[in-house]
């Protein structure tokens, strides 16, 4: 049974509190960092670690123990490890040098603290699982001070006040309608957001900036300043894995996607573009969920993609649904068999199960053909003979007598005639003789 957390159309990761009491919400044993004194006890997904608890800056450090060189950076699993969400809202707001760690709780910082408050107070009322995020924001760009985008539908509303976030949630949120004193405008191209939050946790304070410059640096080698857009922003969830990043971009069928990836260092920054933006093809060694799929799905559809021979690329949730079903069973081969497990000491055990097979795609073709052949056969020895077609129906009706009519009734037919017409002349020639 799904957790309250999961069931709700927004979730809360902060406290039990906010949960339902969801027992599975423990501290996060990797965290450098304890507890805001004073700070607002339970956030959305924003504020949503990966233990459940808020965690602010541990003290200083340097690369090595908080950046990609800290011992603990590669080490566990990621596939698995996004909470299941449907809609990702990003508040454009002042620059992360300024954020505090709960910054939608902060008294001070009235617009996003509001618009929080009312997704937690609307979240039974939206159709869709949303998670809030706030990411820079910069007065005269295209990311100014108040501006909302939004995922996956690709929309961006300018100029969000304090005033108006009541309409804005009603409006935009629940009824799926337009802001009336905002257009919608289109988004194009792709995003990429990198938590670098360092008031909140030093790791992704350390690893995010790092990112965010190295992405621009590629993005500006390769010539794509107009194709993809780069933004710091708040904590997503799950600190150990920094650096944490999100991408929404198209994929190959030119559908929006939403993928989280962890563990990133600036080294495989070029791979992401390359491989992840400009191809559409995903990057699974640092692959950690998508937007759209369960904890357990995001598995499942990494060990499909894993399998050997499986010619299959799962870039969103709505193509891997319709191959694996909702509980991974894929072509009658459970999906998730034979996957990742995780074992004690954080020792994934992945590459010593064998993936599950599943029935290759062309002998799947062969036997329907065959099937189709059989049935064409059939078919033609029925015609061919003249006999009454048998249903291949459950229930069927009774054949015609025009149907079940055979060359031998002809025949019988036709002598009657003729005898009859015989014994009609011969009356009439012994009529005549008399």
């Amino acid at each position: 049974m799904a957790s309250p957390a999961r069931s709700s159309p927004v979730a809360f990761s902060g406290i039990a509190s906010f949960t339902g009491g969801d027992s599975s919400l423990l501290p996060d044993p990797n965290s450098q960092t304890g507890s805001a004194a004073g700070s607002f006890q339970g956030e959305g997904l924003l504020a949503g670690t990966a233990g459940g608890v808020p965690e602010v800056d541990g003290g200083s450090g340097g690369e090595a123990e908080f950046g990609f060189q800290r011992p603990e950076f590669g080490q566990e699993a990621l596939a698995g490890t996004v909470q299941i969400y449907d809609r990702h809202v990003f508040l454009c707001y002042k620059s992360p040098n300024v954020w505090p760690s709960h910054v939608e709780a902060a008294e001070s910082d009235r617009l996003p603290r509001l618009l929080f408050a009312a997704l937690k107070a609307r979240k039974e009322d939206m159709k869709k699982r949303t998670r809030m995020t706030i990411c820079e924001g910069e007065d005269g760009t295209d990311s100014s001070n108040g501006d909302v985008l939004i995922f996956p539908d690709m929309i961006r509303y300018r100029k969000l006040t304090h005033f108006d976030v009541d309409t804005f949630v009603e409006e935009v949120l629940v009824k799926d309608n337009e802001w009336l004193p905002g257009a919608a405008e289109p988004l194009t191209g792709s995003f990429v957001f990198i938590c670098a939050h360092q008031s909140r946790d030093r790791r992704c304070g350390v690893c995010g900036p790092a990112l965010v410059k190295k992405f621009k640096e590629e993005i500006t080698l390769y010539g794509l300043q107009r194709q993809v857009s780069v933004r710091p922003c708040s904590h997503v969830g799950g600190h150990k894995y920094a650096g944490n990043v999100i991408i929404f971009s198209p994929n190959i069928n030119g559908e929006l996607t939403g993928h989280w990836y962890g563990y990133v260092s600036p080294d495989d920054v070029p791979t992401l573009l390359e491989q992840h933006i400009r191809k559409g093809k995903i990057v699974d060694h640092l692959w950690r969920g998508q937007m759209g799929l369960s904890e357990e799905d995001q598995k499942n559809a990494q060990n499909l993609r894993l399998q050997p021979n499986s010619g299959m690329e799962q870039n969103t949730a709505k193509e891997f649904i319709e191959t694996a079903g909702t509980d991974g069973v894929v072509n009658g081969t459970i999906a998730g068999a034979g996957g990742c497990c995780q074992g004690t000491g954080n020792i994934s055990c992945c590459q010593n199960t064998p993936p599950m097979e599943k029935p290759e795609n062309d002998q799947i073709g062969e036997q329907k053909t065959q099937e189709v052949e059989q049935e064409k056969s059939k078919m033609e020895t029925k015609t061919s003979s003249n006999k009454a077609a048998s249903c291949t129906r459950k229930i069927c009706a009774m054949p015609t007598w025009f149907e079940s009519w055979e060359r031998e009734d002809t025949y019988a037919a036709l002598a009657v005639v003729a005898a009859i017409a015989s014994v009609a002349v011969a009356y009439s020639c012994y009529r005549q003789l008399r």
